[in-house]
């Protein structure tokens, strides 16, 4: 289910409130709610519990979480499903909310709010220097990835469509590898 109320608000705004529901995003201004459903939130569960595992593994590469809000633009503050940043940015664990955008975001498609996944967050992202993005579409059982392929490529010059028996990797998380069929098998 997805509620849109209101436009033209300001991610100050936005973030001066803290009695939003959970799922609650600023996108171009509007109030968008998403309570996701049952196969959105265990694809988002195994993917997390691969890339946690993977960051703990090992000292150094850097923090994994869930939602939090990640001021975008001045119109525009999401809560992408899953984040990654580089140790170096790893914000210290007293700060409420992470500066500036993740280097690798994960968002698992909703419904009600895929169009918003895949046109103007997608754009956004990109915009504000993420590095990488992942789309993972539990309908087409597929993953989009687009990505920069160097630090100072000026915007997502690489784009994917992976689908089960194919690995998910990345250039940023050295030794992450996971076939896109588990994040959508049980």
């Amino acid at each position: 289910m997805s509620l849109a109320t209101g436009t033209g608000m300001t991610a100050e705004e936005f973030l001066a409130r803290d009695d939003w529901p959970r799922g609650t995003q600023l996108i171009e201004g509007e109030v968008v709610v998403n309570q996701p459903g049952l196969p959105h939130q265990l694809a988002l569960g195994r993917l997390f519990a691969r890339l946690l595992a993977w960051a703990d593994a090992r000292p150094g590469r850097g923090l994994v979480c869930l939602s939090v809000d990640v001021r975008v633009t001045e119109r525009n503050v999401y809560g992408p499903d899953v984040w990654w940043v580089s140790e170096p940015r790893r914000p210290d664990r007293s700060q409420l909310t992470l500066e500036g955008v993740p280097d690798l975001v994960v968002e698992v498609r909703s419904p009600s709010t895929w169009r918003y996944d895949v046109g103007v967050k997608r754009v956004r992202y990109e915009e504000a220097g993420v590095a990488e993005l992942w789309l993972v579409d539990g309908s087409a059982r597929s993953v989009l990835v687009y990505r920069r392929s160097s630090a100072s490529s000026p915007s997502f010059d690489v784009a994917l469509e992976l689908e089960a028996g194919e690995r998910l990797m990345s250039p940023l998380l050295e030794g992450f590898s996971l076939d896109v069929g588990d994040i959508f098998d049980a």
